[in-house]
């Protein structure tokens, strides 16, 4: 199927004008409740600013000290989980980008919650990358050269619907939350953990707004939706997939705990899964229902790997982060 055209029943397609136009409707449709859930979101999260939680005493002049290889206090995986972190957060105005060609137009509900959405997001690199310096627990030098290249690169994505893009979205931020606060965790560090306590905090906030949007079209657009979710479980990749050499690094990120296929699969597909209440909706079209068959095989898949990636860790040597998120 090209990028041309999307499908919408069996035998029948959308042609690129007729795709934008649904989206705008549904968009309109769903602004009134963007509105309210924006609201509920001004009013709960937390106003925090990076510079409090930076042990900047432990700074030092690179210039009369430069940074040498054993000075950093972090070492293995929770180094590399810290830099797919803040190399992750780098690329934020890719994201921005993406976000506001799906939900950036006009001047009401969803253009607030783009500008919100993006300010809040930009203070995570900030704080990441200034504990990190002072604390010199990863060469300056390397990360500024792998922000150049992350962010010249960009993030390359289609665009994808405003249904499929929701769903995107919802997983990712619940994946990225727990990706952040298992790095805390790792790294057996007070400072450090507190620093992703509090990021984990916005990315759950995100996350919220997100799922329950979602849900929202869920009651106008049933089938389509349950189409959507599941197109996007079925390929979904974190943001972070084109740092360099970042299969090497996800797999020492999995191998400790930090996030794997059971994270992925139980406590970020099953927990907005059921939220959504995707296998208890009735009245689906026949390519919705074959949807969700091929999400119960997934799903299924997911356990199976999961399990044989456990049992090959068991008798290894890795040091393994305890579970709980």
């Amino acid at each position: 199927m090209t990028h041309a055209t999307r499908r919408l029943e069996p035998g029948g397609y959308l042609s690129p004008d007729e795709e934008q136009a649904m989206d705008r409707a549904l968009l309109r449709d769903l602004e009134p409740e963007a509105g309210r859930l924006y609201d509920r979101h001004a009013r709960v999260a937390q106003e925090w600013f990076p510079h409090d939680y930076i042990p900047y005493r432990l700074g030092r002049d690179f210039d009369k000290e430069p940074w040498t290889p054993d000075q950093p206090r972090l070492t293995g995986v929770a180094q590399t989980a810290f830099e797919i972190g803040l190399l992750t957060e780098d690329n934020l105005p890719s994201y921005h980008r993406l976000i506001h060609g799906m939900f950036g137009k006009g001047d009401g509900a969803w253009i607030n919650w783009v500008g919100r959405w993006t300010a809040e997001e930009g203070r995570h690199a900030i704080v990441l990358r200034d504990y990190l310096t002072v604390t010199r627990n990863i060469d300056p030098v390397a990360i500024e050269r792998g922000r150049m290249a992350q962010l010249q690169q960009g993030y390359e994505h289609d665009a994808p619907s405003t249904l499929r893009g929701l769903a995107y979205v919802a997983f990712q931020e619940l994946a990225t939350r727990i990706s952040h606060r298992n790095t805390g965790r790792y790294s057996d560090d007070p400072v450090a953990d507190r620093i992703m306590v509090r990021i984990a905090a916005d990315e759950n906030l995100h996350m919220v707004f997100y799922r329950d949007i979602l849900a929202a079209a869920l009651k106008v657009q049933p089938s389509a939706a349950v189409r959507a979710i599941v197109d996007e479980v079925l390929a979904f990749q974190m943001p972070g997939a084109g740092i360099a050499n970042f299969v090497r690094k996800a797999a020492q990120i999995a191998k400790a705990g930090i996030y794997d296929l059971r994270a992925h699969r139980d406590e970020v597909l099953l927990p907005i899964l059921r939220h959504w209440r995707i296998f208890e909706l009735e009245g689906l079209d026949a390519a919705a229902e074959d949807a969700r068959r091929r999400l119960v095989e997934h799903l299924d898949a997911l356990d199976v790997a999961a399990r044989r990636f456990e049992e090959r860790l068991a008798a290894s040597p890795v040091h393994r982060l305890a579970s709980g998120s």
